[in-house]
C-alpha cells in the first residue's frame, strides 16, 4: 500500500535519505522540510497522510508542529523520528497526538515497518519506549474518573480487543489470540474511536487504563 508523506527534519542529507527510503519502498513523498512553521502551512497543501518529523527543529519545537499538523489535519498520522529518546520529550510529543516515535538508530527495515503501522494507527515505539508512554497513562489513571451513566456503550467483542489495546498488544497479536483477522480487529478498534470520540489507538489505551481494562 502506497503512503503519503511529508518529511520533516532540518538536517539537508537525512531529510533526503528518509525521503528516498521511502520512494524506493513505494510510498509516495508529497513534501518535505526543515523547518516547523513552513511544514505546518505546507502539510495542509500537501494532505499527507503520514508526517514523519524530527523532535527538534530549528524554530518550533516537533511538539508544537503536532499541534498545529492536528488542528489543519485532524486525521494524520505522525511518526517522530528523532535522535532523543528523553523521556519527557516521548510524552510531550505523544500527548500532542504523535502516533509513534521511533529513534534515528533504527534500522530502515524497522523505520518502514513503522511508517506502515503508523500510517495504519497503531501506535510504534522504539522498545523501552513503549512501556514508558504506558507507565505514564497509568500513573495519570492512578484516580479513576467517576464513571458516567451515559458512558458509550461497546459490545462485548469491543471490549475484548480494548482490553488486548490496553495490554500493549499489536493489531496482530489480537488478531491471532481471538482468532479475527487484522481487518476485524482494526474495523472494532475504529467502532470503538467513534463511540468514545476519541482520536487515535493512544487515546484509547489510556482510556481503558483509567478503567482498570489492562488488569
Amino acid at each position: 500500500m502506497s503512503i503519503r508523506v511529508m518529511v520533516v527534519d532540518d538536517h539537508p542529507m537525512w531529510r533526503e535519505g528518509v525521503a528516498r527510503d521511502l520512494t524506493e519502498a513505494g510510498h509516495q513523498v508529497v513534501a518535505t522540510s526543515g523547518e516547523g512553521r513552513q511544514a505546518v502551512r505546507v502539510a495542509a497543501a500537501a494532505r499527507p497522510d503520514l508526517v514523519v518529523l524530527d523532535l527538534q527543529l530549528p524554530d518550533i519545537s516537533g511538539v508544537e508542529v503536532i499541534r498545529g499538523l492536528r488542528a489543519a489535519l485532524p486525521d494524520v498520522r505522525v511518526l517522530m523520528l528523532s535522535a532523543s529518546g528523553e523521556p519527557q520529550g516521548v510524552l510531550d510529543a505523544v500527548k500532542a497526538g504523535a502516533t509513534g516515535y521511533l529513534i534515528k538508530s533504527a534500522a530502515p527495515a524497522e523505520f518502514l515497518d513503522a511508517v506502515r503501522r503508523t500510517a495504519a494507527g497503531e501506535p510504534v515505539f522504539t522498545p523501552g519506549l513503549a512501556g514508558l508512554v504506558l507507565g505514564e497513562y497509568r500513573r495519570l489513571a492512578a484516580t479513576p474518573p467517576a464513571p458516567h451513566d451515559d458512558a458509550p456503550r461497546l459490545t462485548e467483542r469491543e471490549t475484548e480487543v480494548l482490553r488486548l489495546v490496553a495490554k500493549g498488544l499489536s493489531y496482530k497479536q489480537i488478531a491471532d489470540r481471538l482468532g479475527l483477522s487484522h481487518r476485524t480487529v482494526q474495523n472494532h478498534v475504529q467502532n470503538t474511536l467513534g463511540k468514545l470520540q476519541l482520536h487515535n489507538r493512544v487515546e484509547l489505551t489510556r482510556y481503558a487504563i483509567e478503567r482498570g481494562l489492562d488488569d
